[in-house]
């Protein structure tokens, strides 16, 4: 029986540069990407709400005042307009085909603040196990009308041991909260990695290096220093510093890079580990 890996990824500044939203739903609104997030996050601190539901409400209020389509099949046409980091939609194959040299089974997972339905629009969607992201409940002619689900920054971590555990949904919580022995679950944590781009992918990589897994910060090396604030780099080489994440790299998901490299050996470290667990 093959031995599974699991690479869970954050998506927005990861996988792909800035915002899903900010590759074509802002622009339609006629808006500038900053001005949306400010009202956004002012809408939050002025009713001591979660910032990931006001711009999933900001969203469906916006796109109501522009007349501008809020279906699932709009958000998947949105994603559909998604362009990515370099390499990135040709990784996945080119992993599952190492794994697969290796005598191991890899599993792909988002882990995401964004939109869901976005996701499941791209051209990568079709990679993954599962997307954990946040999500819309749908009327009866498929328009959105309310969050059905919200990830934030913490609540990240429990969509790890929802891989952990094999429990692919969201709404079973019966599951998440059952001990279930350590050598019965379907993925170990030490042959999880998770690879997100920020401050916000703390709690999950910090909770999965805790548990044996390995983070993985990926940065944008086209994106500058700016006045008073750190580069993608620097906030990266801090999670470093931090004992947050064990490896840093630019987001070049491209053969050879050093993601590439870093991802490979590891993958190669936990055949080689799970040869040896045989010996004892």
């Amino acid at each position: 029986m093959k031995s599974t890996i699991a690479i869970a990824y954050d998506f927005d500044g990861t996988l792909a540069p800035g915002n899903m939203q900010e590759h074509s739903f802002i622009p339609k609104l006629g808006i500038d990407k900053s001005a949306f997030w400010e009202e956004a996050n002012r809408i939050a601190s002025d009713n001591d709400a979660d910032e990931i539901l006001t711009y999933m409400q900001l969203m469906l209020k916006k796109a109501a005042e522009k007349n501008i389509p809020i279906t699932r099949k709009a958000f998947m046409e949105l994603g559909n307009e998604i362009q990515f980091f370099k390499g990135v939609e040709s990784w996945f194959e080119r992993i599952n085909t190492f794994g697969a040299s290796l005598s191991i089974n890899v599993e792909h997972y988002i882990i995401s603040s964004g939109v869901r339905d976005i996701v499941y629009g791209t051209s990568i969607a079709k990679y993954f196990k599962n997307i954990f992201a946040s999500g819309y409940i749908f009327d009866a002619n498929d328009v959105a009308i309310w969050p059905a689900l919200a990830i934030n920054y913490t609540t990240k971590t429990q969509y790890l041991f929802r891989i952990n555990k094999g429990i692919n949904n969201s709404f079973d919580n019966s599951q998440i909260n059952r001990f279930i022995p350590y050598d019965e679950r379907p993925v170990p944590f030490s042959n999880m990695i998770y690879i997100g781009d920020g401050e916000t992918d703390v709690p999950a990589m910090k909770m999965i290096k805790y548990q044996g897994g390995t983070a993985i910060a990926a940065y944008n090396p086209e994106n500058k220093s700016r006045p008073g604030k750190p580069t993608p780099k620097e906030i990266c080489e801090k999670l470093i510093a931090d004992h947050r994440a064990d490896f840093i790299a630019p987001a070049d998901y491209s053969e050879n890079s050093k993601l590439d490299a870093i991802l490979k050996t590891l993958m190669r470290r936990i055949a080689e580990e799970e040869k040896l667990e045989k010996f004892k």
